[in-house]
């Protein structure tokens, strides 16, 4: 495992635990931290989203983060509305988002059988080859939460589909971003997790 120093952008929810119990198992400790120099010289950055993107943003404002994040150079790994949060904006607020990523996150549209939010296990499809991806498979299921996704695009390395297809997982550069639940998706969370920490 080649990850020293994993910080964990703090923002509070409850999933905080659940991903540090996961980095746990995979023999890696964290540490949930908004101080800059902290984060600024980690190894790796995990950037969980907790709320409405309008509020997240605002919290990362209040303490500077809005311009430390996309200047980093080590892993960055955008999860849930921390992946909406690397791109341009949100129609949740709505909400200037970091602008690392082109692309605005837009609320499902509801539709017969498809409530919103979209919740639960559903397939991913690999678009193109990554790192991140590494022994993840077409077919395999994650666990997802969320209204607001992403449509494919460049940054796309998989996708799902939910109605329309959407951004699972992204990559550009050194950014990455998963809109499902790794700490939740067992198998497959756990191995995405692993390759994050081996990049």
């Amino acid at each position: 495992m080649s990850a020293g120093d994993v910080v964990i952008i703090a923002g509070g929810g409850a999933n905080i635990a659940s991903l540090q119990f996961a980095l746990e198992r995979l023999g890696a400790n964290s540490q949930v931290s908004a101080d800059p120099e902290r984060i600024r010289n980690a190894s790796h950055v995990i950037l969980p989203g907790v709320g409405a993107a309008a509020d997240a943003m605002s919290r990362l404002c209040q303490r500077n983060l809005d311009t430390l994040l996309p200047a980093l150079k080590q892993p960055v790994l955008g999860i849930c509305l921390g992946m909406q949060l690397l791109f341009e904006a949100s129609e949740e607020g709505p909400a200037n988002c970091l602008g690392i990523i082109p692309g605005l996150a837009t609320r499902f549209a509801a539709a017969a059988g498809l409530p919103v939010p979209h919740m639960g296990w559903n397939t991913l499809s690999i678009d193109r080859p990554s790192a991140l991806l590494e022994d993840i498979s077409p077919g395999d299921y994650a666990y997802f939460v969320h209204s607001y996704a992403l449509s494919t695009g460049a940054a796309t390395i998989a996708s799902s589909r939910y109605g329309e297809p959407f951004s699972a997982c992204v990559q550009q550069g050194n950014f990455y971003g998963v809109q499902f639940h790794p700490e939740r998706s067992a198998k497959v969370g756990a191995r995405l997790l692993r390759n994050f920490l081996q990049l």
